[in-house]
């Protein structure tokens, strides 16, 4: 049972209806008591009858009364909470073993450890992904706990395609470029992919560059751009390349990367003009007015680098 149907068992408690959405249709929660409570289930909603009432308050009341309690004081009362029963009892038993000083011990490993989300869902849920894609859960964790499980993604290493003889670094925001190794090999290229925005790593590049220049190769569009902004920071020579790929519209391809400010594009969507070629910057403007973007790996890598450099 998840927190929407805990909520809409106890709405049609207090209520005497509840209206039916895709969650309660499908629920074998609402589909067992109506076949054993008599709940009348109408086109858009259920009602329920006195023996419904007795069974609520002996079997579910009590709980409601705790989850929603905890939940509200932790501030997760949302309207996209869909926390399940197991869930939510877990919760509150991190947040008992912190106040009781249980699990302290506990927590101070998991901070010194850098644990990450998979580490943590393995040491306390059914299986390793089972906190995949629930952020609203892994926020809870984290706030209790007072830690930040690393994100699965967040990894402290780079992946690079490696040549025999290297002139020159590109770090791309994609991995695509790094399964097409024919051109990169034979133009004497070394690609690196550190995962989009996860460029804390680095830092500690500097030696492994062995003074190579180094260019950065990403989507044209407002994350790819800002991502750039960033890695720059820690790699201060890093050099953008500018894209020969055909643009195509934000909202044809539902891309989720959106212009800012695309009524005054000579904002730049609110990036830093400083670090960008009046080349770029023309290019960033004309995307802005079309509300276009360019793919990474609709470029020609060999043609962006050549034409960087003559």
């Amino acid at each position: 049972m998840n927190w929407v149907e805990i909520k809409a068992l106890h709405k049609l408690y207090t209520n005497g209806e509840v209206k039916i959405n895709q969650t309660l249709d499908k629920s074998p929660v609402f589909k067992n008591h109506q076949n054993a409570l008599e709940i009348e289930r109408g086109r858009k909603s259920f009602t329920r009858n006195d023996i419904f009432l007795e069974v609520y308050e002996r079997r579910y009341l009590k709980d409601y009364e705790k989850y929603a309690a905890f939940l509200e004081g932790e501030g997760l009362l949302k309207p996209q909470l869909r926390f399940n029963k197991n869930d939510i009892d877990l919760l509150i038993q991190f947040k008992q073993g912190i106040a009781n000083g249980s699990l302290l011990t506990r927590r101070n490993e998991l901070e010194e450890a850098q644990e990450s989300v998979r580490g943590f869902s393995h040491m306390f849920f059914k299986n390793d992904k089972y906190l995949d894609g629930k952020t609203l859960l892994i926020a809870a964790i984290n706030k209790i706990f007072n830690i930040t499980l690393v994100d699965n993604k967040s990894q402290q290493y780079l992946y690079v395609l490696q040549c025999d003889d290297p002139n020159l670094i590109v770090l791309c925001e994609n991995g695509n470029f790094l399964n097409r190794d024919k051109i990169p090999r034979a133009n004497g290229y070394e690609l690196w992919y550190a995962g989009g925005r996860n460029i804390p790593k680095l830092e500690y590049t500097h030696q492994i560059r062995r003074g190579l220049p180094i260019y950065y190769s990403c989507d044209w569009d407002k994350d790819g751009l800002e991502i750039f902004q960033l890695a720059k920071q820690k790699i201060p020579d890093l050099k953008l390349l500018h894209p020969d790929g055909i643009s195509r519209g934000i909202a044809t391809t539902e891309h989720k990367s959106h212009w800012l400010y695309p009524d005054q594009p000579e904002l730049l969507s609110g990036l830093q003009p400083e670090l960008y070629s009046e080349k770029n910057k023309m290019r960033i403007r004309e995307l802005i007015i079309k509300n276009h973007w360019i793919t990474e790996e609709g470029n020609n890598l060999k043609v962006m680098i050549d034409n960087y450099n003559n």
